[in-house]
């Protein structure tokens, strides 16, 4: 049987890709897509927004492998020239590569950009899962190869492409988030249940306190999202923006975008206080997953983060019958609220043999760390022991 040839190429921008040949490997089949952010849509607004591109560090070079004159995969890849809004760091790499004498930036990172959720990073036509993601990775090598970048890096992506990357000579990386899981909830009360008596009387007493506020808590998708309201929102993410990371990552017109091609695939759960929205969280929709991501607010109120990030998006994903919630990156106090520790994994490959099996050693001690870190936070979770157990 003769092999088929593969052809790669490297672009800049998603015009130079048909929307059809793209989310035919990003979200194929019929219904929603398993998450949003691998979309054509969903990236083009990063990119038409310029929110990537231009002088933010992330340089499109979206990678399209095509046999017979035919998209079989393709990958969300990007030239870095530093290390921000990545979520599974490697500051310490570079430094130590730095002070080697060596030149760490740029690198290559498949990713969505400022998005810490798990998901397929290699994507593919039905039917062309193995080569195409071999051809992806292998693509992408050869670009650093050619071009003496230091490295390739795969964050968030499926354990599946993990162990998969793994057996095509990338080193595996282990970190973990916290995530709410639906154990077929008929509603908040019956999540409650669940947990042990003092986390129950206290996410009680959080929501309270929360829905005191003096205004009222409403949830916003689709066409119910209006103009002023990401007026609003800009100000809270430019507020969390400026504190965490120095300066915003998105820029205003990402929202006016996500209002045109994703607003069905967003939840925007505002506190209002008569028409004044004062705080407010953004969660993005996949097929069975809820995706916490950004939240701000312009007024402090005791509580009313944890509402409108952690206990609003239980109660959207129970109504809704998804399985879990992504909360995002970091925060143990999540793991009180009934979000509990899970792995989350990313590849890379490093070009100089040297600083290779440095890492590679790294790698392996900080995975045995995770695993026992995550051991232990699930034994000192919010859940009732009976039901810890029941869950083994």
């Amino acid at each position: 049987m003769t092999e088929t040839a593969i052809e790669l190429t490297a672009h800049p921008s998603l015009d130079g890709i048909a929307e059809s040949d793209w989310d035919a490997c990003a979200c194929p089949g019929d219904g929603p897509p398993v998450d949003p952010f691998t979309t054509y849509r969903f990236l083009k607004a990063l990119e038409d927004s310029g929110s990537v591109g231009g002088r933010s560090g992330w340089q499109p070079r979206y990678l399209v492998a095509r046999a017979d004159d035919q998209v079989i995969a393709c990958a969300p890849l990007y030239a870095k020239g530093h290390s921000q809004g990545e979520y599974i760091f490697d500051f310490n790499w570079a430094h130590a590569y730095e002070n080697a004498g060596g030149r760490y930036y740029p690198k290559l990172q498949i990713a969505v950009p400022f998005t810490p959720a798990t998901g397929r990073r290699f994507l593919t036509r039905p039917g062309f899962e193995e080569v195409g993601i071999s051809a992806l990775v292998q693509g992408a090598v050869q670009i650093a190869a050619d071009n003496d970048l230091s490295s390739v890096h795969a964050t968030f992506c499926t354990e599946e492409e993990a162990a998969a990357g793994e057996e095509l000579g990338l080193l595996r990386r282990t970190g973990q988030q916290f995530h709410w899981l639906n154990d077929a909830y008929a509603d908040f009360d019956g999540f409650l249940a669940d947990l042990s008596s003092r986390k129950r009387k206290n996410i009680r007493k959080e929501r309270a306190q929360a829905q005191a506020f003096g205004g009222e808590i409403v949830q916003l998708t689709g066409d119910d999202i209006r103009p002023h309201h990401w007026d609003a929102f800009w100000q809270f993410y430019q507020d969390t923006g400026n504190r965490k990371w120095g300066t915003p990552y998105l820029t205003r017109a990402f929202f006016d975008r996500a209002q045109e091609s994703l607003r069905d695939d967003m939840l925007l759960v505002l506190a209002l206080d008569g028409a004044r929205p004062v705080a407010g969280a953004l969660n993005f929709i996949g097929r069975d997953t809820l995706y916490g991501r950004y939240w701000g607010s312009v007024e402090y109120h005791p509580s009313l983060h944890f509402e409108l990030c952690y206990y609003q998006a239980i109660d959207f994903a129970i109504a809704r019958g998804l399985d879990r919630v992504e909360a995002g990156a970091q925060g143990e106090h999540k793991l009180a609220r009934g979000y509990l520790p899970t792995p989350v994994h990313s590849l890379h490959w490093i070009g100089d043999p040297n600083f290779r099996d440095a890492i590679a050693r790294y790698l392996a001690q900080e995975a045995r760390a995770v695993d026992e870190e995550i051991e232990v936070l699930t034994a000192y979770g919010p859940f009732r022991r009976d039901h810890r157990e029941e869950q083994q």
